[in-house]
């Protein structure tokens, strides 16, 4: 099917939703997931503290993004895939930009992205990173819903 899946994973329960589907479709397959969180850019507050604050600030980022991809990269161990993590810096630009680049550069064949399934005002007011991912992205996307609490 796909040698390489591209899951953008945040360790929100969209992302997770997306990982879950990456491993069904990659069950019994010859696929590598690469599990890829994007660091968004610092507040501004942040970016214009003392040098020692700043520092301190991403490397708590940092350290916080390591923890929610190794849980992540534990769960594709458990299913017996191959699996890369890639933190990538967002570095002024959108983080759907910063997925899809990274998808081109490591010739992923997929990318499974999760997403809130906002409608509506929200939707205007904060974006949509899933449909972005979707409408820059040369290689097939597949975007996962997440789960309705509501049954």
């Amino acid at each position: 099917m796909f040698r390489k899946m591209l899951v953008a994973y945040d360790g929100s329960s969209p992302s997770l939703a997306a990982l879950n589907t990456a491993l069904g479709l990659a069950r019994g397959q010859p696929t590598e997931l690469m599990l890829t969180l994007v660091l968004d850019d610092l507040p501004l507050d942040v970016e214009m503290s003392s040098g020692a604050m700043l520092e301190a600030s991403r490397q708590a980022r940092q350290t916080e993004a390591e923890l929610v991809l190794a849980k992540a990269r534990a769960r594709v161990t458990q299913a017996d895939l191959p699996c890369d993590c890639a933190i990538l810096e967002a570095d002024g630009r959108r983080t759907a930009e910063v997925i899809v680049a990274h998808a081109e550069r490591e010739h992923a064949g997929l990318i499974v992205i999760g997403s809130h399934g906002r409608r509506g005002v929200s939707r205007a007011l904060l974006g949509s990173d899933a449909e972005l991912v979707a409408r820059l992205s040369p290689v097939p996307v597949l975007i996962v819903k997440e789960p309705s609490s509501a049954t």
